[in-house]
């Protein structure tokens, strides 16, 4: 057995170790490494949570990458068609990493109720549609049925249900501008069917979703004709190479444009989360190392007499400190070992029950703290940390080169 390793687990065994005056200061260390393993986890789970769950809104409602017309149009309104007969449609065969296509078709419209008005718009959908994504989102009745003939069943938002005073199974109509004629304006009328709640006020102010064909009907145009094609990916992380990918597979007069462009405020805003979640880390290492390397003083100062005799009987500097190293890393693991299992339970926890909520959901476009836990990314980060900490204790542990044994043994 190593000799280091002997002495050390001696050390920490004795009786004498747990009622000497080190103990308090050892315990304030352990805690220290345990409270800074939990924070840092609760950072990254919940960060990493928030921004995936944003993301997963944002491609819901918009796809990875939208196929558009090479226009100057910067609205959110189709106005000028695209033809269904593209290569990479109804599946993008000469790209992988592509999960899924389809085309939608957008309208501006004014709601009109006896009471009051809303301003929308209509997103027009067909069968190819991945309604998946937003079943989550659903709060009351189902999502419409578009697989048949024609019909006028609606997928509107509980925002605007809520301020045009209207639930499931109500109808009503809606004005759609004319193009050629704004004095007389398309009118249909449509029956709610389902409510949906994304929290992300910028698409449920907005948006609601029917049948594609009104919308073709309505602008004139061919069954074969519709607004963009809406690309969803495999791996968001690939979500700029794939752009590029796209857009030199399109034809000259088509467009690629992905979610991180159309919203880059919104994932500048999410970019800080990296930051914060960086400086967390930062901070709490420097305060577990501290706490730490004050502990190793401690043991130090508490053992003099020992490191004496052990160096009079001939043990060199990096054999005592090795002893007090491998004690440290003891008590770091202690401290690792609690911080992962407090906080992972936690973590558990918020994502079953969902217990803690954001006091102002509409800034953080969700009601609850999302959380998002990788197994790799918890192995690496308490390495990180036990690494770390080693690598700081180094420097105090050359205090025992300065130990006389001499003087450091006393006799009775």
């Amino acid at each position: 057995m190593n000799l280091e390793f002997f002495i050390a687990k001696r050390l920490i065994r004795g009786a004498e170790h747990k009622i000497s005056i080190s103990a308090t200061i050892i315990k304030i260390a352990i805690v220290a490494i345990a409270l800074s393993i939990i924070m840092m986890l609760m950072a990254i789970a919940t960060g990493v949570g928030l921004k995936n769950k944003i993301r997963e809104k944002l491609t819901a409602f918009n796809g990875h990458i939208q196929i558009q017309n090479y226009d100057n149009n910067v609205s959110d309104i189709s106005i000028a068609p695209v033809s269904l007969k593209q290569d990479f449609y109804p599946e993008f065969k000469n790209i992988e990493g592509v999960s899924h296509v389809q085309a939608v078709a957008t309208k501006g419209g004014v709601i009109r109720t006896e009471e009051t008005f809303e301003g929308t718009i209509a997103k027009g959908v067909g069968t190819d549609y991945n309604w998946g994504l937003l079943d989550e989102y659903i709060v009351a009745g189902r999502l419409p049925d578009y697989s048949g003939k024609l019909n006028d069943e609606v997928l509107l938002s509980r925002l605007t249900a809520n301020r045009l005073k209207l639930k499931v199974g109500d109808s009503f109509f809606i004005f759609f501008p004319k193009e050629d004629d704004l004095s007389s304006p398309n009118q249909r009328k449509f029956e709610i069917v389902g409510l949906y709640d994304s929290s992300f006020e910028e698409f449920d102010g907005t948006y609601f979703f029917t049948d594609i064909r009104h919308i073709q009907r309505m602008n004139k145009w061919e069954s074969d004709q519709i607004g963009n094609f809406e690309v969803f990916l495999e791996n968001f992380d690939d979500i700029d190479e794939k752009s590029k990918e796209i857009y030199g597979q399109t034809v000259s007069d088509l467009d690629a444009q992905n979610i991180k462009t159309k919203y880059y405020d919104t994932f500048e805003w999410m970019s800080l989360f990296d930051f914060n979640i960086a400086m967390i880390i930062g901070i709490m290492i420097i305060v577990g190392g501290i706490n730490i390397i004050t502990a190793l003083l401690v043991l130090i100062l508490e053992r003099t007499q020992m490191i004496g005799i052990l160096k009079a009987m001939g043990a060199s500097d990096l054999m005592v400190r090795k002893v007090f190293l491998y004690n440290a890393t003891y008590l770091i693991g202690i401290g690792l070992f609690w911080g992962n299992v407090i906080g992972l339970g936690l973590l558990l926890l918020q994502q079953k029950f969902k217990w803690f909520k954001f006091p102002n959901p509409e800034e953080y476009y969700i009601d609850y703290i999302p959380v998002h836990i990788d197994i790799s990314t918890v192995i690496i980060l308490n390495l990180g940390v036990l690494l770390l900490c080693f690598l700081m204790l180094l420097i105090p542990s050359m205090i025992i080169s300065k130990i006389s044994p001499v003087k450091a043994i006393k006799f009775e």
